[in-house]
């Protein structure tokens, strides 16, 4: 249950964070501050909870280290569970301090951070052009997640800057074009309050990240598997549920 609850608490923390920064300060701090917010959340998380659950807060990542071979499906599972209702609480505690504003906040209008492409939406991209963008970046993140937290050489304690400054580059890139998700839990809550178009888009940003965290979870255990010097992960900052 430690693990679970590690999972809430660091999913959590990148949706509140991360989509707050967007809706009640984006205009402020621009893309950079949003990519920032993202990455730096998720970098926090991986020194606080990294140690107790690995820090995944993404159901992507777990499925990429399920395929990986690192975790069983019980665990997969029991993950998943734990990211869905963190990020759907921190979804609702966002609403709850927009719904405080005193010039009034409306949801349909302003959303939540929401996930989306096409015409309204951010630079406007197609379909296809979310559909690629979304397994390409959510497919680097899981690669360079596994890499620099399974193999010898990688200086593992170093592996939650590197995760955090990628998911960081990644948002720099994506954002006009998706939002960025990489991340089911991070899209599914925003769109469960948004409703509308965020509902009506919300099975892209589910499928497509769970199809490319299987896809880097296979290649990353073909490449770690014939790479000399493989070793189980250090404790600390680590891809393996401890």
């Amino acid at each position: 249950m430690k693990k679970y609850l590690a999972e809430f608490i660091g999913t959590f923390t990148l949706v509140l964070v991360g989509c707050g920064t967007a809706v009640i300060a984006g205009k402020d701090v621009g893309m950079l501050g949003i990519a920032l917010a993202f990455g730096l959340a998720l970098t926090a998380m991986a020194y606080g909870v990294g140690p107790i659950s690995g820090c995944h807060i993404n159901p992507a990542v777990s499925l990429g280290v399920y395929c990986a071979g690192r975790m069983e499906i019980r665990q997969l599972l029991g993950y998943i569970v734990a990211q869905l209702i963190g990020a759907i609480c921190a979804s609702a505690v966002l609403l709850l301090l927009l719904q405080g504003h005193l010039t009034g906040y409306s949801v349909g209008v302003e959303g939540l951070g929401q996930n989306g492409w096409g015409f309204g939406y951010l630079g406007q991209y197609s379909q296809t052009s979310a559909m690629i963008f979304e397994f390409l970046a959510t497919f680097l993140f899981v690669t360079v997640i596994l890499g620099s937290t399974q193999h010898k050489e990688a200086p593992k304690q170093m592996a939650g800057l590197a995760i955090g400054l990628t998911l960081v580059a990644i948002h720099l890139a994506g954002i006009n074009i998706t939002g960025v998700s990489l991340n089911p839990a991070r899209s599914l809550a925003p769109a469960l309050f948004v409703g509308g178009k965020a509902l009506e888009q919300l099975w892209l940003f589910l499928l497509v990240p769970s199809a490319a965290g299987i896809v880097g979870g296979l290649v990353s255990r073909y490449l770690l598997a014939e790479t000399p010097g493989l070793e189980p992960p250090l404790t600390g900052v680590s891809a393996q549920p401890h």
